[in-house]
């Protein structure tokens, strides 16, 4: 009976020892080709780039090999566009709105290689586009780069299937040093004759034109108006060493009738600090003090609705200076 235990146990340890085969050293899921870029709820990433004018910009797109082990040997990573999903994605956002469907980017304005090497022992290389934008492309569209990876049998990698990894939607957003998201707490539409019940905006985004000048949208239209390009809004800056706050302000529509307040002139502040508790972060404030009418023609056809518009937009820009590159100080 001793025996047959001994013998037994003997069984039992020789089954443990040969299933501890350092299982954690083995792939445990399939080295896969990735793009790292976050979507937002409209299905794109929100890409920002710096406005420079007759200049290229770099924008480097992040681009990994997944797997739970390290990536060892080299791959050719390929690449190309993806117009059918940006059809697919425009009808599942708006439907068949065909105005507010993101617009693909021509191809004068980028340049991007074909495929891009992973060396062996790395996880992360990068897609490098460059960006030749500049006045000619009308920001009241929604400019898209749609980027996917390709895949063939021939090639040394896989595709990871999921749709946000293996395709990149770059919602592109070019920036100065004034466009981006204001406040608009202090900032008041009114609808003649009646002017003390405003209507009120929580925001207003201001898009760039060229390096000192911006447009917002006149009264409560934004980007998701049909009728946005009609009631553009363009603001421009002193060049900059001057002592001047005196702001520019006019419209390329004579139909909405845009006038500026004879009493009041439309001005703006622009002041900057370091935080108290972290002194590498500088933060830019600007306001703006606007002070206009326009006419509302195509929302009642055949009548012109009076808006009177006057008040502050504000807008905070924070800058990590322990960044080298200026352009990615910025915290968006």
């Amino acid at each position: 009976m001793r025996n047959i235990y001994y013998l037994i146990l003997g069984m039992m340890l020789t089954i443990c020892c040969t299933a501890c085969n350092k299982e954690w050293e083995d792939e445990q899921y399939l080295h896969m080709a990735s793009f790292k870029a976050n979507v937002n709820d409209q299905g794109v990433t929100t890409t920002y780039v710096r406005f420079k004018p007759g200049g290229v910009v770099k924008y480097d797109l992040p681009v990994i090999m997944s797997g739970s082990t390290m990536n060892n040997q080299s791959h050719t990573i390929h690449f190309g566009l993806d117009a059918d999903t940006l059809k697919r994605l425009n009808i599942e956002q708006y439907g068949h709105r065909e105005e507010l469907y993101f617009q693909q980017l021509p191809t004068k304005y980028y340049n991007m290689p074909e495929s891009v090497e992973m060396p062996a022992g790395e996880c992360l290389t990068t897609l490098p586009i460059e960006f030749t934008l500049d006045e000619t492309l009308d920001q009241a569209d929604k400019w898209v780069l749609p980027i996917q990876i390709l895949g063939d049998q021939s090639y040394d990698y896989q595709i990871n299937p999921r749709k946000y990894y293996r395709r990149a939607m770059l919602r592109l957003l070019p920036f100065n040093d004034y466009s981006g998201t204001y406040d608009a707490a202090q900032y008041r539409i009114f609808l003649k004759p009646d002017v003390k019940n405003p209507f009120t905006i929580s925001s207003q985004r201001a898009f760039v034109v060229d390096d000192r000048t911006i447009f917002i949208y006149a009264g409560t239209r934004d980007i998701d108006y049909l009728d946005r390009k009609l009631y553009k809004v363009f603001i421009r800056f002193p060049e900059k060493g001057t002592d001047s706050k005196l702001l520019e302000v006019w419209s390329d529509n004579p139909e909405i009738e845009l006038k500026l307040d004879e009493q009041k002139a439309c001005t703006f502040t622009m002041n900057e600090e370091m935080d108290e508790l972290k002194p590498y972060l500088k933060k830019i404030y600007i306001t703006l003090y606007l002070y206009y009418s326009f006419k509302d023609y195509t929302t009642v056809p055949g009548t012109k609705l009076e808006y009177v518009v006057e008040g502050s937009l504000a807008m905070q820009r924070n800058l990590n200076t322990l960044i080298p590159d200026e352009d990615q100080q910025i915290q968006w």
